[in-house]
């Protein structure tokens, strides 16, 4: 950019900028630039407006904008001059601009449409405006506000900025800075939970449904989706929408949404592929506020069906409609005041905590049939289908705030906006249990139907990433149901200490091997408990030995194992348990070996009364499952850390400096930046690099040699070899010129057939133990860092931590521990431990860095010598990318 006072060149137009956001009230709107043929909504717009309305946005008092003015406010280049619009139902509803008035600042300006005032609308168009201003070199902006305008001044300060006010000839002269901060990051990430979250609640409570495509055939979708509401008890006003008549209590059949005199609040579309976009559009002109879509065959037949699929989306937005689907089973609220089991699915579950999400219909038939299976009870569930709209991300932002649901479960075959996930999760997580189901290729493909990105991450990063949100991870749907049984049913442990509890001695001693061996602490095992005698004996000697652990001020959690024993009941036993653990307040599990026959107890959660036992068949089952509690409770129990601004990290340099070299950038490859550059940039960052000197000529090594100081290292610039000391790549200790020939000459014939020109001289570091770390931008999980020892422990082994930004400094401290190998920074085998202060603050300088600079899209430093309190940066890659349409930046947009 060379200097500030360089003018910005204007850009085609961004249409990575479009989005579709969701208003405060749960509705959706589209978000785009505005062009030279919006004269005429704009024009409506202002003429829509009240006196006082005009007044406060112009200071006068204009009933019509002159051609001149229309001209002037749709005619910007995206730069200097940018301006949004929100279109709702064909209308602009809302206008947002901002004119560049030095290099550096901007004056920015609003109108709202009269009729859509308390939605949010000023809000989410400051969010993009300040990301566009951002991405333009904009910090700063400005306003001039009349004192009455109370509510655009409550705008500003509702975003979260730290905003000025000076009084001015009657005008309040409003300034503030508008890169994010925690404050403002915080403050929009609370808006865009209540606007999701409330989005869903009118998705799962609706007051009337309809269904579109009723009919009379028992083959029908629309058939089994009028009985299942039915059945079901729904407690609300349900229509059936169709040609052919169909008379049933508790329907009202009519031809058309046209005759439907009250407002639809969610219509189920199940007609055929060839009729859904006008039903679609029907329900868009009707007012209808969301749609569950069953019918299939849209992204998962190829292209022309994505294309359809995204065009059906876009008529749902254009009237503020969420879709559900396409290819969905539909969803479930067991809440007694809605009990809507708007799906295909034939048995509404037992009323319970458990949020359930599923893809692909295949998957949630799958899900919902375990859910019986193992007797767990819901509160809700949603099947997205080809999840072309309302994801898992939207349920875990309404299940927060919806105090019937306790545990939140996710089948999980892809995923739309991790970034966003783990944000969403983590905060999740403290409050709730959140369960992700998920295969071993997840991320690497997609599912049939769904769109996305497939991950590029190292292996074992999508785990890492769960598991830094406080996620419960699961291998299958029936791993998914042993965990939340425990969880929906029991209180969560306050520790590991269990005990156990047994009529059988191997029985407890294989429970507590399997205990052992997961980390738990069984603190008591009784296997001795008699049930040899008559019935009631036998079970008042159990009933017994549970209560005295249960009573235990030593345990946080009992399992009982019991083999069967001729006349005990264990359907009794199991009753009689959960009284005892219920009212002790302490998390029981049962485990009955051995059973068969229609009244054996399997692997479910016996609620025939209350309270609920979750009880299992097999001990190993049980304590895997219980170990994935009890390690969720020692997640939530510790401390998360708070996010640190590195110390001497210049972040208007940095800003300042990718504004320059982004525009060296050419489509979607990446640049790598010269040594000069990379050392510019850390440099700002507060990371300084080991000084070396690249050189072909012999003779110019020597010459830089002499300036660094001896002694110093000799390497080739190849980045493999470089780091190659046994294959001759590097050659370290050079004490002075003699030795420098003879070990140039000796690395160019070892390296005579890997075709290398190019060599660096560098002054050498203290010795000590060598770590490498690296950030990179991964097109599913976005921003990832990774840190190991370096050589084979990574190289072979892959023994890598795994993160995603933003960090706490208790990630940071976690993290540095986490691989295998680095134990061999806190003494190992005799070798001293060295003082990791340096290098966490050196990771939380590129978790920063990575987080707050998209443009950043690769990051290495390998490696990096620490030595004591000593850390030497040796050497650093960096490459930056066109950070245009990252999904995750700080835009409120429907992402998934």
């Amino acid at each position: 950019m060379g200097s500030t006072d360089e003018a910005p060149q204007p850009k085609a137009y961004p249409e990575y900028w479009e989005a579709d956001v969701i208003l405060r009230d749960g509705a959706t709107a589209h978000l785009r630039p505005i062009s030279s043929q919006d004269k005429e909504l704009l024009q409506e717009l202002h003429s829509s407006q009240s006196q006082d309305s005009i007044y406060l946005r112009f200071f006068s008092y204009k009933p019509q904008l002159s051609q001149r003015e229309l001209e002037r406010f749709t005619t910007v280049d995206h730069t200097d001059r940018v301006c949004f619009v929100l279109i709702l139902g064909g209308k602009m509803i809302g206008v947002g601009r901002y004119d560049r008035v030095s290099p550096r600042v901007a004056e920015v300006a609003f109108m709202i449409s009269d009729h859509h005032q308390g939605r949010g609308i000023g809000s989410i168009l400051l969010e993009h405006l300040a990301a566009a201003a951002r991405e333009n070199g904009i910090d700063r902006f400005t306003a001039e506000v009349l004192p009455e305008n109370r509510k655009m001044l409550h705008v500003f300060v509702e975003a979260g900025y730290d905003v000025s006010r000076q009084f001015e000839d009657g005008v309040v002269m409003v300034e503030f800075d508008i890169d994010p901060t925690e404050k403002s990051l915080a403050v929009m990430a609370a808006r865009e939970h209540r606007a999701e979250a409330r989005s869903l609640q009118q998705l799962l409570t609706p007051t009337t449904v309809a269904v579109v495509g009723a009919s009379v055939h028992a083959d029908h979708a629309g058939h089994h989706a009028v009985e299942a509401i039915l059945t079901g008890g729904y407690t609300g006003t349900l229509y059936g929408v169709g040609h052919t008549p169909y008379e049933r209590e508790g329907l009202v059949f009519v031809s058309s949404l046209q005759e439907i005199d009250a407002a639809v609040d969610l219509a189920v579309i199940a007609v055929p592929r060839e009729a859904v976009e006008e039903a679609v559009a029907d329900c868009g002109r009707v007012g209808v506020r969301a749609v569950v879509v069953m019918t299939g065959g849209y992204a998962e037949d190829g292209a022309s069906g994505a294309a359809d699929q995204r065009r059906l989306v876009r008529i749902a937005r254009a009237a503020g409609m969420r879709v559900v689907g396409p290819a969905s089973l539909g969803l479930m609220n067991t809440d007694p005041d809605v009990s809507l089991n708007a799906s295909v699915l034939p048995e509404m579950p037992r009323r319970g905590g458990l949020g359930l999400f599923s893809q692909s219909g295949a998957v949630g038939s799958m899900l919902y049939g375990a859910a019986l299976r193992h007797g767990v009870g819901l509160s809700s569930y949603l099947s997205a289908g080809n999840r072309a709209d309302v994801s898992g991300n939207d349920l875990m932002q309404y299940w927060e705030d919806d105090p019937g649901t306790t545990v939140c479960g996710l089948y999980l075959q892809s995923v739309g906006n991790p970034r966003k996930f783990s944000r969403i999760a983590r905060r999740l997580s403290l409050s709730k249990p959140v369960i992700v189901a998920k295969s071993e290729v997840t991320g690497l493909r997609l599912p049939p139907g769904h769109t996305g990105r497939v991950t590029q991450a190292p292996p074992g990063a999508l785990d890492s990433m769960f598991r830094q949100a406080g996620v419960i991870r699961a291998a299958t749907a029936e791993e998914l149901m042993d965990i939340a049984a425990i969880t929906e049913s029991q209180p969560l442990p306050a520790s590991a200490r269990i005990a156990v509890v047994s009529n059988a001695l191997a029985l407890a001693q294989l429970t507590e091997d399997t205990a052992l061996r997961l980390g738990l602490e069984p603190v008591a095992v009784d296997g001795a408990v008699d049930t040899s005698g008559g019935a009631g004996d036998a079970h008042e000697a159990v009933l017994t030995a549970v209560r005295a652990q249960l009573t235990s001020g030593d345990v946080d959690s009992v399992v009982l194992v019991l083999m069967p024993v001729r006349g005990l009941d264990q359907r009794a036993v199991a009753a009689a348990v959960a009284q005892e653990a219920s009212a002790a307040d302490r998390t029981t599990v049962a485990v009955f070996t051995g059973q068969h026959g229609p009244d054996a107890v399997t692997t479910a959660v016996l609620a025939d009364g209350h309270p609920a036992l979750p009880c299992f068949d097999s001990p190993g089952t049980a304590m895997h499952a219980l170990a994935r509690v009890i390690g969720y409770t020692a997640w939530r129990s510790q401390d998360q850390g708070v996010v640190v601004d590195p110390e001497d990290f210049d972040f208007d340099a940095v800003e300042k400096f990718l504004e320059r070299e982004r525009r060296k950038i050419t489509g979607d490859a990446l640049y790598e930046l010269g040594v000069a550059e990379r050392n510019e940039l850390l440099g700002h960052a507060g990371i300084r690099v080991l000084e070396s000197v690249r050189f072909h000529d012999l003779e110019e090594g020597v010459a830089a040699a002499g300036r660094l100081g001896y002694p110093v290292a000799l390497k080739t610039t190849d980045p493999f070899l470089r780091h190659r000391l046994d294959l001759g790549g590097v050659v370290l200790n050079i004490a002075d010129e003699a030795q420098l020939r003879t070990a140039m000459e000796t690395m160019k014939r070892t390296l005579a057939g890997w075709d290398v020109t190019d060599f660096e001289v560098q002054s050498m570091a203290p010795t000590g133990q060598t770590v490498v770390l690296r950030a990179a931008e991964d097109p599913l999980i976005g921003p990832v860092l990774s840190f190991g020892m370096a050589g084979d422990a990574v190289n072979l082994l892959d023994d890598w931590a795994h993160r995603v930004p933003p960090l706490t400094d208790r990630d940071i401290t976690r993290m540095v521990r986490a691989p295998k190998a680095a134990r061999k920074l806190f003494g190992y085998q005799g070798v001293p431990p060295v003082d990791t202060t340096g290098l966490e603050q050196l990771v939380n300088r590129v978790a920063y860095l990575k987080d707050r600079f998209p443009e950043i899209a690769f990051l290495e430093l390998n490696p990096v010598v620490l030595s004591g309190s000593v850390l030497t940066v040796l050497s650093a890659t960096v490459k930056i990318g066109d950070p245009g349409q990252r999904t995750d930046s700080a835009r409120r947009a429907m992402l998934g």
